[in-house]
Protein backbone atom coordinates (compact mmCIF):
# COMPACT_ATOMS: atom_id res chain seq x y z
CA UNK A 1 0.00 0.00 0.00
CA UNK A 2 1.55 3.65 -0.72
CA UNK A 3 1.53 5.37 2.48
CA UNK A 4 -0.42 8.48 3.07
CA UNK A 5 0.95 11.90 2.63
CA UNK A 6 1.73 15.47 3.06
CA UNK A 7 3.65 16.43 0.64
CA UNK A 8 1.87 19.11 -0.56
CA UNK A 9 4.36 20.75 -3.14
CA UNK A 10 4.64 17.71 -5.26
CA UNK A 11 0.56 16.54 -4.89
CA UNK A 12 0.06 20.37 -6.60
CA UNK A 13 3.33 20.40 -8.98
CA UNK A 14 2.65 17.16 -10.34
CA UNK A 15 -1.63 17.65 -10.51
CA UNK A 16 -2.06 14.35 -8.43
CA UNK A 17 -5.73 13.31 -8.90
CA UNK A 18 -7.33 14.47 -5.41
CA UNK A 19 -10.85 12.60 -4.26
CA UNK A 20 -12.72 14.75 -1.90
CA UNK A 21 -14.31 13.37 0.36
CA UNK A 22 -16.16 16.69 2.18
CA UNK A 23 -19.74 17.12 1.59
CA UNK A 24 -21.15 19.19 -1.48
CA UNK A 25 -21.39 22.05 -0.28
CA UNK A 26 -17.96 22.52 1.40
CA UNK A 27 -16.12 21.42 -1.87
CA UNK A 28 -18.18 24.47 -3.98
CA UNK A 29 -16.94 26.49 -1.38
CA UNK A 30 -13.69 25.92 -2.65
CA UNK A 31 -11.23 23.04 -3.37
CA UNK A 32 -8.22 22.35 -5.65
CA UNK A 33 -7.76 21.90 -9.73
CA UNK A 34 -7.53 18.07 -9.62
CA UNK A 35 -10.01 17.17 -7.41
CA UNK A 36 -13.13 15.54 -7.64
CA UNK A 37 -16.17 15.27 -4.93
CA UNK A 38 -16.73 11.83 -4.50
CA UNK A 39 -18.61 12.67 -0.27
CA UNK A 40 -18.96 10.33 2.14
CA UNK A 41 -22.23 11.97 3.45
CA UNK A 42 -24.07 14.63 1.33
CA UNK A 43 -25.81 17.86 3.07
CA UNK A 44 -28.54 16.42 4.76
CA UNK A 45 -26.57 13.65 5.93
CA UNK A 46 -23.90 15.86 6.97
CA UNK A 47 -25.52 18.84 8.83
CA UNK A 48 -27.73 15.73 10.51
CA UNK A 49 -24.37 14.47 11.81
CA UNK A 50 -22.81 18.11 12.78
CA UNK A 51 -25.82 18.85 14.80
CA UNK A 52 -25.43 15.41 16.75
CA UNK A 53 -22.22 16.00 17.22
CA UNK A 54 -22.84 19.55 18.91
CA UNK A 55 -25.32 18.09 21.12
CA UNK A 56 -24.11 14.40 21.87
CA UNK A 57 -20.68 14.55 20.98
CA UNK A 58 -18.88 12.38 18.54
CA UNK A 59 -19.51 8.63 19.57
CA UNK A 60 -22.93 9.32 19.26
CA UNK A 61 -22.28 11.39 15.50
CA UNK A 62 -20.54 8.35 13.93
CA UNK A 63 -23.42 6.21 15.24
CA UNK A 64 -25.86 8.36 13.41
CA UNK A 65 -23.37 8.75 10.45
CA UNK A 66 -23.51 4.28 10.50
CA UNK A 67 -27.41 4.66 10.30
CA UNK A 68 -27.36 7.37 7.46
CA UNK A 69 -24.82 6.15 5.49
CA UNK A 70 -25.92 2.27 4.72
CA UNK A 71 -27.09 -0.55 2.68
CA UNK A 72 -27.66 0.73 -0.88
CA UNK A 73 -26.48 3.78 -0.18
CA UNK A 74 -23.14 2.63 1.14
CA UNK A 75 -22.63 0.49 -1.37
CA UNK A 76 -23.32 3.10 -4.40
CA UNK A 77 -20.34 5.01 -2.52
CA UNK A 78 -18.07 2.46 -2.05
CA UNK A 79 -18.49 1.83 -5.59
CA UNK A 80 -17.61 5.11 -6.71
CA UNK A 81 -14.63 5.44 -4.76
CA UNK A 82 -13.80 1.98 -6.09
CA UNK A 83 -13.91 3.61 -9.57
CA UNK A 84 -12.11 6.45 -8.75
CA UNK A 85 -9.62 4.91 -7.30
CA UNK A 86 -9.13 1.99 -10.83
CA UNK A 87 -8.88 4.97 -12.63
CA UNK A 88 -6.42 7.35 -10.27
CA UNK A 89 -4.03 4.50 -8.98
CA UNK A 90 -1.44 7.43 -8.42
CA UNK A 91 -4.16 9.66 -6.47
CA UNK A 92 -5.03 10.46 -3.00
CA UNK A 93 -8.16 10.76 -0.95
CA UNK A 94 -8.78 13.72 1.17
CA UNK A 95 -11.62 15.44 3.54
CA UNK A 96 -11.31 18.46 5.30
CA UNK A 97 -8.84 17.72 8.24
CA UNK A 98 -7.36 14.18 7.53
CA UNK A 99 -9.46 12.97 9.81
CA UNK A 100 -12.91 10.84 10.51
CA UNK A 101 -14.22 10.85 7.43
CA UNK A 102 -11.04 10.05 4.90
CA UNK A 103 -9.81 7.56 7.51
CA UNK A 104 -13.79 5.78 7.50
CA UNK A 105 -13.48 5.83 3.86
CA UNK A 106 -10.11 4.29 4.04
CA UNK A 107 -11.23 1.82 6.21
CA UNK A 108 -14.30 0.66 3.39
CA UNK A 109 -12.60 1.05 0.61
CA UNK A 110 -10.09 -1.47 2.20
CA UNK A 111 -12.97 -3.78 3.26
CA UNK A 112 -13.51 -3.95 -0.54
CA UNK A 113 -10.08 -4.73 -1.49
CA UNK A 114 -8.74 -1.48 -1.84
CA UNK A 115 -5.81 0.37 -0.41
CA UNK A 116 -5.75 3.89 -1.11
CA UNK A 117 -3.68 6.54 0.41
CA UNK A 118 -5.28 9.42 2.05
CA UNK A 119 -3.44 13.35 2.45
CA UNK A 120 -2.51 13.79 5.77
CA UNK A 121 -3.71 17.02 7.23
CA UNK A 122 -6.53 17.72 4.48
CA UNK A 123 -8.18 19.91 2.66
CA UNK A 124 -7.42 22.51 5.96
CA UNK A 125 -3.76 21.96 5.80
CA UNK A 126 -3.01 21.91 1.39
CA UNK A 127 -5.20 25.30 1.59
CA UNK A 128 -3.06 26.53 4.38
CA UNK A 129 0.04 25.56 2.94
CA UNK A 130 -1.10 27.31 -0.65
CA UNK A 131 -1.32 30.59 1.24
CA UNK A 132 1.47 30.58 2.71
CA UNK A 133 3.21 29.57 -0.67
CA UNK A 134 1.73 32.40 -2.32
CA UNK A 135 2.79 34.75 0.24
CA UNK A 136 5.96 33.48 0.13
CA UNK A 137 6.47 34.21 -3.55
CA UNK A 138 4.75 37.45 -3.49
CA UNK A 139 7.24 38.77 -0.90
CA UNK A 140 10.60 37.15 -2.75
CA UNK A 141 10.03 37.49 -6.35
CA UNK A 142 10.19 40.78 -8.31
CA UNK A 143 7.28 41.56 -11.08
CA UNK A 144 6.84 43.01 -14.01
CA UNK A 145 3.14 44.62 -15.39
CA UNK A 146 1.98 44.11 -18.57
CA UNK A 147 0.23 47.18 -19.31
CA UNK A 148 -1.40 48.86 -22.44
CA UNK A 149 -4.79 49.99 -24.31
CA UNK A 150 -7.47 47.62 -24.79
CA UNK A 151 -7.01 45.27 -26.90
CA UNK A 152 -3.18 45.38 -27.95
CA UNK A 153 -3.11 41.52 -26.62
CA UNK A 154 -1.92 42.11 -22.95
CA UNK A 155 -3.20 38.13 -22.61
CA UNK A 156 -1.36 36.83 -25.53
CA UNK A 157 1.99 38.05 -24.06
CA UNK A 158 1.38 36.60 -20.59
CA UNK A 159 0.41 33.34 -22.61
CA UNK A 160 3.83 33.85 -24.37
CA UNK A 161 5.80 33.72 -20.80
CA UNK A 162 6.92 30.77 -18.59
CA UNK A 163 6.96 33.00 -16.00
CA UNK A 164 3.76 34.61 -15.68
CA UNK A 165 0.76 34.63 -13.63
CA UNK A 166 -2.72 34.10 -15.58
CA UNK A 167 -5.02 36.14 -13.36
CA UNK A 168 -7.78 37.04 -16.26
CA UNK A 169 -7.34 33.33 -16.95
CA UNK A 170 -7.53 31.33 -13.15
CA UNK A 171 -10.30 34.09 -12.95
CA UNK A 172 -12.60 32.88 -16.53
CA UNK A 173 -12.97 36.63 -17.22
CA UNK A 174 -11.38 39.44 -19.00
CA UNK A 175 -11.50 41.90 -16.93
CA UNK A 176 -13.62 44.28 -18.70
CA UNK A 177 -17.73 45.24 -19.03
CA UNK A 178 -17.36 42.70 -21.90
CA UNK A 179 -15.28 40.20 -19.58
CA UNK A 180 -18.00 37.43 -18.64
CA UNK A 181 -17.47 33.67 -20.36
CA UNK A 182 -20.73 31.47 -21.20
CA UNK A 183 -20.15 29.59 -18.36
CA UNK A 184 -19.30 30.87 -14.90
CA UNK A 185 -16.49 32.16 -12.94
CA UNK A 186 -15.12 29.72 -10.28
CA UNK A 187 -15.84 30.87 -6.53
CA UNK A 188 -13.12 33.34 -5.09
CA UNK A 189 -11.28 30.20 -3.25
CA UNK A 190 -10.78 28.16 -6.23
CA UNK A 191 -9.34 30.96 -7.94
CA UNK A 192 -7.30 31.79 -5.16
CA UNK A 193 -5.96 28.11 -4.92
CA UNK A 194 -5.02 27.95 -9.00
CA UNK A 195 -3.41 31.16 -8.98
CA UNK A 196 -0.94 29.76 -6.09
CA UNK A 197 -0.54 26.17 -7.44
CA UNK A 198 0.79 28.28 -11.01
CA UNK A 199 3.03 30.72 -8.78
CA UNK A 200 4.12 27.02 -6.95
CA UNK A 201 5.05 25.97 -10.68
CA UNK A 202 6.77 28.79 -12.13
CA UNK A 203 8.98 28.57 -9.06
CA UNK A 204 9.67 24.98 -9.45
CA UNK A 205 10.75 25.89 -12.70
CA UNK A 206 13.52 28.19 -11.78
CA UNK A 207 11.77 31.77 -12.08
CA UNK A 208 12.30 34.24 -9.41
CA UNK A 209 10.42 37.04 -11.10
CA UNK A 210 6.79 37.17 -12.15
CA UNK A 211 5.09 39.07 -14.96
CA UNK A 212 1.45 39.56 -14.56
CA UNK A 213 -1.11 41.42 -16.63
CA UNK A 214 -1.86 44.54 -15.49
CA UNK A 215 -5.70 44.63 -13.49
CA UNK A 216 -7.82 46.23 -11.30
CA UNK A 217 -9.01 44.56 -7.89
CA UNK A 218 -11.66 42.54 -9.32
CA UNK A 219 -11.74 40.98 -12.58
CA UNK A 220 -15.29 39.79 -12.81
CA UNK A 221 -16.63 38.55 -9.85
CA UNK A 222 -12.96 37.15 -8.32
CA UNK A 223 -10.98 39.54 -6.29
CA UNK A 224 -7.22 39.98 -6.87
CA UNK A 225 -5.64 39.04 -3.24
CA UNK A 226 -4.79 42.32 -0.96
CA UNK A 227 -0.95 41.80 -0.79
CA UNK A 228 -0.32 40.60 -4.38
CA UNK A 229 -2.44 43.83 -5.39
CA UNK A 230 -0.75 46.05 -3.21
CA UNK A 231 2.39 44.91 -4.70
CA UNK A 232 1.23 44.91 -8.66
CA UNK A 233 0.64 48.94 -7.85
CA UNK A 234 4.38 49.44 -6.91
CA UNK A 235 6.13 47.18 -9.48
CA UNK A 236 7.57 48.13 -13.01
CA UNK A 237 5.17 48.50 -16.01
CA UNK A 238 5.74 47.62 -19.76
CA UNK A 239 3.61 49.18 -22.14
CA UNK A 240 2.73 47.13 -24.66
CA UNK A 241 1.55 48.77 -27.86
CA UNK A 242 0.00 48.46 -31.23
CA UNK A 243 -2.04 49.90 -34.01
CA UNK A 244 -5.79 51.07 -33.67
CA UNK A 245 -6.82 49.16 -36.66
CA UNK A 246 -5.20 46.00 -35.24
CA UNK A 247 -6.76 46.50 -31.58
CA UNK A 248 -10.08 46.92 -33.59
CA UNK A 249 -9.82 43.27 -35.08
CA UNK A 250 -8.23 41.58 -32.14
CA UNK A 251 -11.31 42.59 -30.20
CA UNK A 252 -13.95 41.39 -32.63
CA UNK A 253 -12.08 37.84 -32.58
CA UNK A 254 -11.90 38.18 -28.48
CA UNK A 255 -15.79 39.44 -27.65
CA UNK A 256 -17.57 38.34 -30.94
CA UNK A 257 -16.44 35.45 -32.97
CA UNK A 258 -15.32 33.96 -29.69
CA UNK A 259 -18.01 34.63 -27.40
CA UNK A 260 -20.66 33.61 -30.21
CA UNK A 261 -18.56 30.14 -30.66
CA UNK A 262 -18.52 29.88 -26.78
CA UNK A 263 -22.42 30.25 -26.61
CA UNK A 264 -22.53 27.88 -29.60
CA UNK A 265 -21.01 25.44 -27.24
CA UNK A 266 -23.38 25.02 -24.95
CA UNK A 267 -26.06 24.92 -27.16
CA UNK A 268 -24.73 23.08 -29.89
CA UNK A 269 -28.27 21.76 -31.76
CA UNK A 270 -30.58 25.26 -30.83
CA UNK A 271 -28.38 28.11 -32.69
CA UNK A 272 -30.85 30.47 -32.14
CA UNK A 273 -31.15 30.23 -28.39
CA UNK A 274 -27.51 30.30 -28.59
CA UNK A 275 -27.51 33.70 -30.83
CA UNK A 276 -29.58 35.35 -28.51
CA UNK A 277 -27.88 34.95 -25.50
CA UNK A 278 -24.28 36.04 -26.89
CA UNK A 279 -26.87 39.39 -28.02
CA UNK A 280 -28.07 39.60 -24.76
CA UNK A 281 -24.48 39.02 -23.58
CA UNK A 282 -23.24 42.09 -25.71
CA UNK A 283 -25.87 44.50 -24.94
CA UNK A 284 -25.39 43.69 -21.63
CA UNK A 285 -22.09 44.59 -21.35
CA UNK A 286 -22.57 47.87 -23.40
CA UNK A 287 -25.48 48.80 -21.11
CA UNK A 288 -23.29 48.06 -17.06
CA UNK A 289 -21.02 51.41 -19.28
CA UNK A 290 -24.33 52.90 -19.78
CA UNK A 291 -23.55 56.06 -17.43
CA UNK A 292 -19.88 56.34 -17.80
CA UNK A 293 -20.67 56.84 -21.41
CA UNK A 294 -23.10 59.12 -20.92
CA UNK A 295 -26.87 58.72 -22.83
CA UNK A 296 -26.73 60.21 -26.18
CA UNK A 297 -23.34 58.42 -26.61
CA UNK A 298 -24.86 54.56 -25.06
CA UNK A 299 -27.74 55.10 -27.38
CA UNK A 300 -25.86 55.47 -30.55
CA UNK A 301 -23.30 52.51 -29.66
CA UNK A 302 -26.38 50.09 -28.85
CA UNK A 303 -28.69 51.33 -32.13
CA UNK A 304 -24.64 50.43 -34.05
CA UNK A 305 -24.65 47.41 -31.93
CA UNK A 306 -28.36 45.85 -32.67
CA UNK A 307 -27.63 46.70 -36.46
CA UNK A 308 -24.60 44.81 -36.48
CA UNK A 309 -26.31 42.22 -34.65
CA UNK A 310 -29.01 41.56 -36.80
CA UNK A 311 -26.20 41.38 -39.66
CA UNK A 312 -25.01 39.02 -38.33
CA UNK A 313 -28.01 37.02 -37.58
CA UNK A 314 -29.17 37.06 -41.08
CA UNK A 315 -25.56 36.22 -42.99
CA UNK A 316 -22.97 35.27 -40.34
CA UNK A 317 -20.76 38.60 -41.11
CA UNK A 318 -19.81 40.21 -38.21
CA UNK A 319 -17.53 43.04 -39.96
CA UNK A 320 -20.28 45.85 -38.64
CA UNK A 321 -19.49 45.49 -35.34
CA UNK A 322 -16.38 46.99 -35.76
CA UNK A 323 -17.78 50.50 -35.71
CA UNK A 324 -19.26 50.26 -32.23
CA UNK A 325 -15.79 48.77 -31.11
CA UNK A 326 -14.19 51.54 -32.55
CA UNK A 327 -16.49 54.29 -31.10
CA UNK A 328 -15.69 52.21 -27.49
CA UNK A 329 -12.31 52.66 -27.79
CA UNK A 330 -12.36 56.96 -29.17
CA UNK A 331 -14.59 57.62 -26.80
CA UNK A 332 -14.15 55.72 -23.76
CA UNK A 333 -11.45 53.13 -23.04
CA UNK A 334 -8.56 54.89 -24.57
CA UNK A 335 -9.50 58.22 -22.81
CA UNK A 336 -9.66 56.31 -19.85
CA UNK A 337 -6.54 54.85 -20.25
CA UNK A 338 -5.03 57.61 -21.09
CA UNK A 339 -5.86 59.28 -17.93
CA UNK A 340 -4.69 56.13 -15.81
CA UNK A 341 -1.31 55.97 -17.35
CA UNK A 342 -1.04 59.85 -16.80
CA UNK A 343 -0.29 58.40 -12.90
CA UNK A 344 1.73 55.82 -13.80
CA UNK A 345 4.43 56.91 -16.61
CA UNK A 346 7.48 57.18 -14.00
CA UNK A 347 6.82 53.10 -13.45
CA UNK A 348 7.03 52.45 -16.99
CA UNK A 349 10.02 50.60 -17.52
CA UNK A 350 9.98 49.41 -21.33
CA UNK A 351 7.31 50.44 -24.36
CA UNK A 352 7.10 48.81 -27.03
CA UNK A 353 5.10 45.87 -29.84
CA UNK A 354 3.99 42.66 -28.41
CA UNK A 355 7.39 40.76 -30.25
CA UNK A 356 9.98 43.58 -28.29
CA UNK A 357 8.00 43.03 -24.96
CA UNK A 358 7.76 39.71 -24.88
CA UNK A 359 11.78 39.37 -26.03
CA UNK A 360 12.38 42.23 -23.27
CA UNK A 361 10.64 40.14 -20.77
CA UNK A 362 12.14 36.91 -21.62
CA UNK A 363 15.73 38.67 -21.61
CA UNK A 364 14.80 40.02 -17.87
CA UNK A 365 14.15 36.71 -17.05
CA UNK A 366 17.17 34.57 -17.69
CA UNK A 367 19.12 37.86 -16.12
CA UNK A 368 17.11 37.43 -13.33
CA UNK A 369 18.30 33.21 -13.03
CA UNK A 370 21.57 34.27 -13.52
CA UNK A 371 21.74 37.04 -11.15
CA UNK A 372 20.06 33.88 -8.80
Amino acid sequence: MRENSQDYRQLFLNAVPLMDVRAPVEFNKGAFPAAINRPLMNDDERRQVGTCYKHSGQQAAIDLGNRLVCGDIKEQRIAQWADFARKHPEGYLYCFRGGLRSQIVQQWLAEAGIDYPRVVGGYKAMRRYLIDSMESTIQSCPMHIVAGLTGTGKTEVIHALGNSLDLEGHAHHRGSSFGRHATAQPVQIDFENALAIEALRVREAGHGQLVLEDEGRMVGSCTVPLELYQTMQTAPLIWLEDSFDNRVGRILGDYVIDMHAEFALLHPDQPEIAFNAFSEHLTGGLLRIRKRLGGERYQSLQAIMQDALEVQRSTGEVHDHRAWIEGLLTHYYDPMYAYQRSGKDERVVFSGDQQAVVEFLQQQAIDNQYKA
